[in-house]
Formats: structure tokens, C-alpha cells, sequence
């Protein structure tokens, strides 16, 4: 299969799940300034999902503007994060229901922590099966990869923590903090194809 051949299907995904996200919002009990504020969780929830889901996209597209070929891996890959990924918007209808409650914003966390597993699968899998890249590359390519995802998922654990503990919505906030971290801008991804 040709790269641009899935990254098509996975932009279409993507798009569809993030165009799902709006329609998981609840409607105001009635069209009134205190109606739309008291859904503010809500707004909250769904923008960040938004957001995160973007952001994945563009580091996405920026990993794979070097990649050449794909193998059956990344195709797997990449389908178990469009399943991970559309989890995000039943587990935002789920948090909807009552933005405090601790097993909707855990819920919730699962499945932010479950994209993110995919997406480092998927970029070892992107990396791997190029036959041109030594072994010293690819430990260049994980190290940066590591730097770059640790404090991501360190963040969104101790969100998680926060939220079973003290408040359930520290894990919508530490996806914040974790997304604010991947727009820090990075040195280039190491080109090790040129």
C-alpha cells in the first residue's frame, strides 16, 4: 500500500471523529446566557478534545512528510489508532453527562492515554520499516521520540491520579497542560533519510 494511500483514510477518520465531537455536546436546557454557561465543562471538554485530536494530526503529518514506504505494521498500526481515537468522542458523551464525575473523566483519560499508546506504536512501526536506517538511527529516532512523549504521558498519568483522588477534572486539564507540551516547538524530527 502506498503512504499517501493511508494517510488519506486516516485524515478522513480523523476529520470525522473530530465533526463528531460537536455533536456530543449537550443543548442548553434553554437559549439563555446562564443556560450555555452552565455547560461550560462541557465547551471545555469538547474544544480540548478538538485541539488534541489536531495537534495529533499535524505532528502526524510532520513524522510522515519523511516517511517513503509503509509496511503491514503501520497499516495496523494506524487502524488501531483510528479505533483508540474514536473512543474520544462516546468517552466525551460520557463525560457530558456530569463533567465532575470521577469514572467519566477516567473513562475519558483511558482513552486519551489509549490514543497515545497508538501513536507511539505507530511511529516505532513508521520508523521500523524503513531498511535503510542502522541501528544507531533508530535509537536516535526513539530518543527523540522519548524527550518528547515522556513528560506527555507523565502529565497525563498524573492527571489520571488527580482525578480518582482529588478532582475529576484534573485529567481534562492535564491534557491541556500535555497539548501545550506538544506545541513547544521541537528541533526537527532527526532526518535520517536524506
Amino acid at each position: 500500500m502506498e503512504k499517501d494511500r493511508l494517510a488519506a483514510f486516516m485524515d478522513a477518520v480523523l476529520a470525522i471523529i473530530m465533526t463528531i465531537l460537536v455533536l456530543e455536546l449537550p443543548r442548553p436546557t434553554e437559549v439563555s446566557f446562564a443556560a450555555m454557561w452552565a455547560l461550560r465543562g462541557s465547551y471545555f471538554c469538547y474544544t480540548l478534545s478538538f485541539f488534541w485530536l489536531g495537534i495529533m494530526w499535524v505532528n502526524l503529518h510532520n513524522e510522515w512528510h519523511q516517511v517513503q514506504v509503509i509496511s503491514k505494521a503501520v497499516v495496523w498500526w494506524g487502524i488501531l489508532l483510528l479505533f483508540t481515537s474514536s473512543w474520544i468522542p462516546y468517552s466525551i458523551s460520557v463525560v457530558n453527562m456530569d463533567v465532575m464525575n470521577k469514572a467519566g473523566q477516567l473513562m475519558y483519560g483511558v482513552s486519551v492515554l489509549l490514543v497515545t499508546g497508538a501513536n507511539i506504536g505507530l511511529s516505532e512501526a513508521l520508523w521500523r520499516c524503513h531498511e535503510g536506517l542502522c541501528r544507531a538511527d533508530l535509537q536516535a529516532i526513539r530518543a527523540y521520540r522519548f524527550e518528547k512523549f515522556m513528560p506527555d504521558i507523565l502529565i497525563k498519568l498524573v492527571g489520571m491520579g488527580l482525578s480518582a483522588t482529588l478532582f475529576p477534572m484534573a485529567i481534562s486539564f492535564a491534557v491541556l497542560i500535555a497539548a501545550v507540551w506538544m506545541l513547544i516547538p521541537w528541533p526537527e524530527h532527526p532526518n535520517l533519510l536524506d
